[in-house]
Parts: structure tokens; sequence; C-alpha cells
């Protein structure tokens, strides 16, 4: 089967935020059965709402930084859902504040949990069932500021730079077997909370979500077939 076909099943965590519902919409455009998880059920019930709120899509909300909320979540997506094509990564977090000489424990284990470890536990609930059928598609979301540290950023450029090296890592322990390991990294993404905190900001060259959805599915398609351990820099 051809993996661009409409009967694709994709998972997409994060789905609830501004970039989830655009990469949400893309793949509804496709005819995908979906499985969108995000912290809270009652948000994804009000997002999707006649669009991804009922068979054969299912809303699930999961803790994406845990093991076991991830293996129960495959688990309920299997049965529900079916089989999984495309995994698309976008859950994340993002801090900032504090200097590297000031840096908190728990600052850094928060980015290091949502931005590193929760691909790891996303990742441990569909590649192996992927490995079995040799066959599938892992799509996830970094930042162009994993490229170098930056003054009061440091926890996240460090977390989103663990996140592309696991993203390196796993490529090429499973490109040679059917599974394609990609990344996006944007810079400033267009949505309401960025434009809510930085009103004066030239947005300009911020990337709209909907250009970052189709990069996504760029990289989820038959056309990247060839493409490993990459990260597409979205954005000036």
């Amino acid at each position: 089967m051809n993996s661009t076909t409409t009967s694709r099943g994709i998972v997409i965590t994060g789905a609830a935020g501004a970039l989830g519902q655009a990469v949400a919409q893309h793949f509804l455009d496709e005819g995908a059965r979906l499985a969108l998880i995000d912290q809270g059920l009652d948000r994804l019930r009000q997002v999707f709402q006649g669009r991804a709120d009922a068979a054969p899509h299912l809303l699930l909300a999961a803790d994406v930084s845990s093991d076991e909320s991830m293996a129960d979540a495959a688990q309920r997506i299997e049965a529900s859902v079916g089989r999984i094509d495309v995994v698309v990564h976008v859950a994340g977090g993002f801090e900032m504040g504090e200097p590297v000489h000031g840096l908190s424990r728990a600052a850094w284990d928060r980015m290091m949990n949502l931005n590193a470890w929760s691909f790891v536990a996303v990742t441990k609930a569909f590649v192996p069932a992927m490995l079995e059928r040799g066959a599938g598609k892992v799509v996830a979301v970094s930042a162009r500021s994993a490229e170098r540290g930056l003054a009061q950023m440091a926890a996240y450029c460090a977390s989103k730079s663990a996140l592309q090296r696991l993203v390196e890592a796993l490529s090429q322990e499973v490109r040679g077997k059917g599974i394609n390991v990609n990344s996006v990294a944007p810079t400033i993404m267009d949505t309401p909370a960025n434009r809510q905190s930085m009103p004066d900001a030239d947005r300009s060259a911020w990337v709209p979500t909907a250009v970052a959805a189709r990069s996504i599915g760029y990289l989820a398609s038959d056309a990247a077939a060839a493409v490993h351990g990459q990260h597409l820099v979205l954005g000036a």
C-alpha cells in the first residue's frame, strides 16, 4: 500500500495547540484516520468538535513524558484507530528567563522532559509496531534555536538540541527497516499566543502554522522516502 493513501493512520501529539490543529487539518484533508493526543480531553473535544471527534478518529488525553501513559495510549489507539503509519510529535514546552548561572533544576527538568524525553516515550509506544511492519514515518517538531545557546534560554535550547540528537540517533537505528525519522525546526511560529506575547514584533519572517503543517506533511509522505535524520529549517 502506498503510504500517501487516504487510509493512513496518523498520531499527533500536542494536537489541541495552534500547530497541532493545523497538522490535524492537513491530514484530515487527506482523509486520514487521526489519533489526537493532548493533556486535556475537554480541550480536544472543543477544538475538534464536528471534525475529528467521532470514529474513525480518536481524541485522547495522555502525558507524553510518561512511558506508562503513552503505552496505554498506544493500546487504546490500536484498538480504536488501527494501524498507525505516521507519528507527528508536536507536543513540547517553552520557558525562558533564567541565566545559566541561575538555572533551576526544576526548569531544566521541565524542558528536558517536555522536549526530549517525551520523544523517547512517544516513540517507545509506536515505533515497535512500525518495525514489525517494516514501514512508518516519525516527524518531530524541533526549533531553529536548537542550533546554538541563547541568553536566558539555556534549558529550552539544550532540550531542543537533545531532541534533534534523538531524532538523528533513532533515524540511524531504523532507516534500514523502512522507517523515516525527521524533524521540522521552525523559527518563530505565527500563533495567537506568540502574537499576544510579542505584539510589536515584525511578523514578516514568522512561520504560518499552515506552512509548517505542509512541511510536516511532506516529511510524512512518500516524497520524503529518501530523507533520514534531517531537520527541515522553517523561516528566515
